[in-house]
């Protein structure tokens, strides 16, 4: 019987002891920092989407121009 009030009490203390820790870290509008907090990721992905895919659009833009003048200069005869 000692030990089951033993157990019960190490757990009420370890849950306390989060509980202060959480509130010590995020204060009392934990769940409005946390909807912040999602919507600045929710923000950072979508700018790092379209700094990429500008980024491959940019990379095929130069491939397609260096293509082009590839092909405009094997087309082109140089006069003797």
């Amino acid at each position: 019987m000692a030990r089951e009030y033993d157990v019960a009490l190490l757990e009420s203390v370890a849950l306390r002891r989060n509980r202060i820790r959480e509130s010590l870290l995020w204060g009392r509008q934990r769940r409005a920092r946390a909807m912040v907090d999602n919507l600045t990721r929710l923000g950072l992905g979508v700018v790092l989407a379209a700094v990429a895919c500008a980024g491959c659009v940019g990379w095929s833009f130069v491939q397609h121009t260096m293509i082009a003048q590839q092909r405009h200069q094997s087309t082109v005869t140089v006069p003797r």
